[in-house]
């Protein structure tokens, strides 16, 4: 009688060694995908809300200033009122001092230089004063509004004037009055685009 002989099988062969590290680094492979495409998406969202916070307090910030413009003028006689716009630089005196509480009169200017990438600023200047001899301390603080701009447009609406009737400029020495609305345009990195439509409520104040 021929005895056969038994072989016990141990470990692995090859083939089973590279399906299963094949197998093992797909999983991981998969694995990581799954968490970078989920902070990828969770950093995108923070952008997306953090940007879109910047843009709202930048409407509310800025409007508070237009909305409580003055039609300010050096006396009843001069009938020049201390308003002067650009598209990219507009000068005005607002109710709103941000710096005095919210209280009292404020030289504001925003302003942007109109470069790719240059940021959008605010600065406040109190006391109003407009005489280079005037030597009373003050107040003045500079706040940028959205760190880099690619593109900033400021028109202005006549007190009379039709939706179509935007213009580029402004200046309250030779209109004698103010602008019935402004309108701010902004592009930034990331496809940001934005546009805020101020009205302007019509006070009057002289020294």
């Amino acid at each position: 009688m021929k005895r056969r002989a038994s072989r016990s099988r141990s470990g692995f062969t090859l083939i089973e060694v590279i399906l299963a590290i094949t197998i093992f680094s797909l999983i991981a492979l998969i694995l990581y995908s799954a968490t970078y495409l989920s902070r990828r998406a969770a950093a995108k969202a923070a952008l997306a809300a953090e940007a879109g916070q910047r843009e709202r307090m930048l409407g509310s910030f800025v409007g508070g200033y237009f909305r409580s413009a003055f039609s300010y003028r050096s006396s009843p006689q001069d009938q020049a009122i201390f308003f002067y716009g650009e598209q990219t630089r507009v000068t005005f005196i607002s109710a709103l001092s941000r710096g005095l509480g919210g209280r009292g009169l404020a030289k504001v200017t925003l302003e942007w230089d109109g470069e790719k990438g240059d940021p959008l600023t605010l600065e406040e200047e109190i006391p109003v004063r407009f005489s280079k001899d005037d030597e009373i301390s003050g107040y003045r603080n500079r706040t940028v509004l959205y760190p880099a701009v690619d593109e900033f447009e400021i028109r202005y609406l006549p007190p009379d004037g039709a939706a179509a009737d935007w213009v580029d400029s402004w200046d309250g020495a030779e209109t004698k009055s103010l602008p019935r609305a402004v309108r701010l345009r902004l592009s930034a990195p990331g496809g940001v685009k934005r546009e805020w439509v101020v009205p302007i409520m019509v006070k009057a104040l002289v020294r």
